[in-house]
């Protein structure tokens, strides 16, 4: 019976170490969710929407979600094969479909929208986890900002994004009807002055955080713009100072489209910020984008 169940284990097993490290990716995250349900009540307090209030409880939540890459730094490639990949990423999708079966009304919204965030979170980590192993050389991550950048604005101005943008906007100004069917992959927020969580970005955004923060422990590049390596913090299970540059990247861009009232991708603005960060590290250190 146990060499019967072996090709199935080999399908949807992770080793050990894994199993461990994303159980802790999880309640991490679960955590995180009810951080934000906490945030969501201090701001009911606060009757102002000025964007020093959104700064705050923005960075906040999005420095509280860095802590939560911690755990993924120590994820150790699974070497299997295309049928255990597909497995997973139809297992990640049908999370995500069930997750937006909940409720969204009533006193459990916030609770619920915030359990929906935290897994939108959980997911993308897992994939960008996923896509990080196949960076085989720092220089590589430039063609990807690049194809990145051109393909976010090519939505933005020509394809469904414009489309999306508006329908988002409509929803959220009178929280009338149900939500379009591209709510379900938005990272929703405590702001202030909001009677709910609002959506701050995509999951295809955070994937990116995550990745690029992936890509620099797996070169030994340290990205951490509070001081030791993530990697370093992860294996002494500190929290608390890690702060990716990849994630002041989605703040800025997040910033931006505050203070200015408009819609304004993130991608570019993540893969602007990660090329010039390199760009200057490589002139002031010397370091060449290789293995």
């Amino acid at each position: 019976m146990h060499n019967r169940l072996m090709p199935l284990q080999s399908l949807v097993s992770f080793n050990k170490s894994n199993r461990r490290l994303i159980l802790l990716l999880f309640s991490s995250h679960l955590v995180w969710s009810c951080a934000v349900v906490g945030l969501w009540s201090t701001g009911q307090l606060i009757n102002s929407n000025l964007a020093m209030w959104s700064g705050v409880y923005l960075s906040l939540q999005l420095y509280a979600a860095a802590q939560l890459i911690l755990p993924a730094l120590l994820l150790h490639p699974e070497e299997r094969t295309r049928g255990f990949y597909l497995f997973w990423s139809g297992a990640l999708i049908l999370l995500l479909l069930l997750v937006n079966k909940l409720p969204y009304h009533g006193s459990w919204q916030v609770v619920f929208l915030s359990f929906k965030s935290a897994m939108l979170l959980l997911v993308a980590t897992i994939v960008a986890a996923a896509m990080a192993r196949y960076v085989n050389r720092l220089w590589e991550i430039v063609p990807i900002c690049i194809v990145m950048t051109l393909a976010d604005f090519a939505s933005w101005f020509k394809g469904p994004t414009a489309g999306f943008v508006q329908q988002i906007e409509q929803y959220y100004r009178t929280l009338e009807g149900p939500p379009p069917l591209v709510d379900m992959i938005l990272v929703k927020l405590a702001l202030p002055g909001f009677v709910t969580l609002t959506p701050a970005f995509g999951i295809s955004d955070w994937i990116m955080v995550v990745f690029f923060a992936l890509v620099a422990r797996q070169h030994g590049v340290n990205d951490n713009l509070l001081g030791s390596r993530g990697e370093t913090l992860a294996r002494g299970g500190r929290i608390g100072a890690y702060l990716p540059v990849s994630v002041l990247a989605l703040f800025i861009a997040n910033m931006s489209a505050q203070m200015t009232g408009m819609f304004i991708p993130a991608l570019p603005m993540i893969a602007l910020v990660m090329l010039v960060w390199y760009g200057i590290r490589y002139l002031l250190r010397g370091d060449r984008l290789k293995v």
